[in-house]
């Protein structure tokens, strides 16, 4: 199913906030960055680096279509989801608080449109990894950094059909790992998940499919090699700000 649906549905947020000058392509651009208080973006944002800046771990091919197509579509759909209603002009935080008296062309298209901005911000090459106060709150959760992995990686392959892996901040305040179907994140009231994310891995098969088939374990492992750790370090302290 997810095959024939291979060139559907995507969409992407922005902020108020910029961030450095990235390299897409040839060109020197700037981004802007959006967070969890971000409204849409009148305008279908650019991906913040080339389509082949992840290789090998994540190919050119697959990202293209992954952000052209399917990202895309899921702009598209939330825009005129919301074109006319309350809904416009809301932060996605406030969107999600009451997604479940949303259609669901509301919950689909707004959470596919979020969860991608959010998977796009958290890769990069060559990031430094945890810093030492996430480490330590890492350590404090799970053990070890290394077991952090292990019970990502478990809640990214158990994932029946289509969904997201988390890391998140619990209601709690405390770390967690889990994951959700289809479009759905831990933002939203109607989730058995919730709480503030803090890293995401999508495993949808359009993810991974041309370069790694069926073998979806092998896209987990490669995910580590391309997390930006600096930006999950900061949405970690922004979460702890509340």
């Amino acid at each position: 199913m997810e095959r024939r649906n291979f060139v559907k549905s995507v969409g992407l947020i922005t902020a108020a906030a910029y961030i450095s000058p990235m390299v897409l392509g040839n060109d020197q651009v700037t981004v802007k960055a959006s967070g969890i208080e971000g409204t849409p973006s009148a305008e279908f944002p650019k991906l913040p680096y080339a389509y082949n800046a992840l290789e090998p771990y994540i190919d050119a091919r697959t990202m293209e279509i992954h952000y052209d197509k399917h990202h895309r579509a899921y702009y598209t759909n939330f825009m005129n989801a919301i074109k006319g209603t309350p809904l416009e002009g809301m932060t996605m935080a406030a969107v999600f608080a009451s997604v479940s008296k949303q259609p669901d062309a509301v919950r689909n298209n707004g959470g596919g449109y979020y969860n991608h901005l959010f998977f796009w911000n958290n890769l990069i090459t060559g990031s430094a990894g945890p810093s030492p106060e996430f480490s330590s709150a890492i350590t404090k959760a799970f053990g070890s950094v290394d077991k952090l992995k292990e019970a990502f990686n478990t809640a990214a392959k158990t994932r029946f059909g289509s969904g997201w892996a988390w890391l998140y901040l619990n209601t709690e305040q405390n770390l967690a790992v889990g994951s959700t179907p289809n479009q759905d994140n831990p933002l939203m009231d109607s989730s058995l998940v919730k709480g503030t994310p803090l890293l995401t891995l999508d495993v949808w098969e359009h993810a991974y499919y041309l370069k790694y088939q069926n073998k979806r374990a092998d896209y987990i492992d490669a995910f580590w090699n391309v997390v930006n750790w600096e930006e999950v370090n900061k949405r970690y302290q922004q979460a702890l700000k509340g």
